[in-house]
């Protein structure tokens, strides 16, 4: 790997364990046992590091929210973009947790990620609709775009709503579960008769796997 690669994941993995707001330059330079001006060799500063952290986050939102048109749609086809969601969130916990602040920081990231997530809801609605023209989901087409957009918007905030109220002090794998249950509630609600059972199935696979977290935490 890359020294600069070698700088991003180091900062990723920092960040995601200590926070963003704790994590200097110094400290990942630290981690990887090279000079502070190595690390400066390869970006200006830590804003800059976390712009290419998002570049990392693009290439999976692009990657793992593709419509799924021509395939059926069955327990492991859902299970994939749940899957999807789970690793953004996990993978990328420390933007979650500080999403407002950095955002604020950085007008040129602020933009990316606006411009990234009106990419998000049109292919969420894109999946939403082919849902709907495939009868696993009953709803109205006008409420297909907002739906996508409030399902879009409990992820993309659970982590932060899980610091403030609740007494959690760090992100761990079974209360990201949680918030992957709540999503699949949403979904249930506006799930047809037939696929009431697949959503079910959902829900007892992912139950099992926030246990199975709680049991090793």
């Amino acid at each position: 790997m890359k020294t600069r690669d070698k700088i991003v994941h180091a900062a990723l993995a920092l960040f995601n364990e200590h926070g963003e707001r704790s994590i200097t330059t110094n400290h990942i330079a630290a981690h990887l046992g090279i000079s502070p001006g190595n690390l400066y060799y390869h970006f200006r500063n830590k804003e800059d590091i976390i712009r290419s952290i998002f570049s990392l986050y693009e290439q999976h939102l692009e990657t793992g929210f593709q419509p799924y048109e021509g395939k059926k749609v069955d327990v492991d086809l859902l299970i994939g973009y749940f899957d999807a969601l789970f690793y953004t969130l996990w993978q990328f916990r420390f933007m979650y947790a500080n999403l407002v602040i950095i955002l604020s920081r950085d007008d040129v990231l602020n933009k990316r990620y606006t411009v990234t997530h009106e990419q998000v809801l049109k292919r969420a609605t894109s999946i939403l609709t082919q849902l709907k023209k495939d009868g696993v989901v009953v709803l109205e087409d006008a409420e297909i775009t907002p739906l996508a957009d409030t399902i879009r918007m409990v992820a993309c905030f659970w982590i932060s709503n899980q610091l403030t109220h609740s007494e959690a002090t760090q992100i761990t794998k079974t209360s990201l579960y949680e918030g992957l249950l709540r999503v699949l509630m949403i979904f249930k609600a506006y799930a047809s008769e037939s696929a009431k059972p697949t959503f079910i199935r959902l829900e007892q696979h992912y139950h099992a796997l926030a246990r199975a977290e709680q049991e090793e935490d």
